[in-house]
């Protein structure tokens, strides 16, 4: 990588502007337009938000956000060691959620797979979830 940053914060919600300012700062650097930058910052949004509502349900842990650039291409990995996800292809289903009473919409994978380049997730029962992001940044 030609730069990256790597950091641990509480699961805690208050910190998902955190993640946002930290990695729209970041990105920055490297001129994304508009378009790309908002993408970059919602993906990671959605990210953090369920690695603090479903990678942990409420118990205290902590979420690791991992940002890296190499020739135009942005690398993102948001991770949790929480409770892990038992069926990966039935999380990504649009609409789908495991907390219908938190009133959540079920479409945080489908918003991070379509505003990014390449999207992946990487998942163990009572080990954690770990999310991979890539977006190519363009020029005006």
């Amino acid at each position: 990588m030609e730069n990256e940053f790597r950091v641990y914060f509480k699961a805690k919600s208050e910190n998902e502007a955190l993640a946002r300012m930290m990695i729209a700062a970041f990105a920055s650097q490297y001129d994304p337009t508009l378009s790309d930058l908002t993408d970059i910052k919602t993906a990671v949004s959605e990210g953090v938000t369920n690695a603090i509502i479903h990678g942990y349900e409420g118990k205290m842990g902590e979420v690791e956000l991992y940002c890296g650039y190499d020739h135009g291409m942005i690398h993102i990995e948001i991770a949790d060691r929480g409770f892990g996800i038992t069926d990966i292809e039935k999380a990504r289903e649009p609409l789908y959620t495991s907390k219908p009473e938190l009133e959540r919409s079920g479409m945080g994978f489908t918003i991070m797979e379509a505003f990014m380049d390449d999207f992946k997730v990487v998942s163990k029962a009572e080990e954690g979830t770990r999310i991979f992001l890539k977006k190519a940044l363009r020029a005006d």
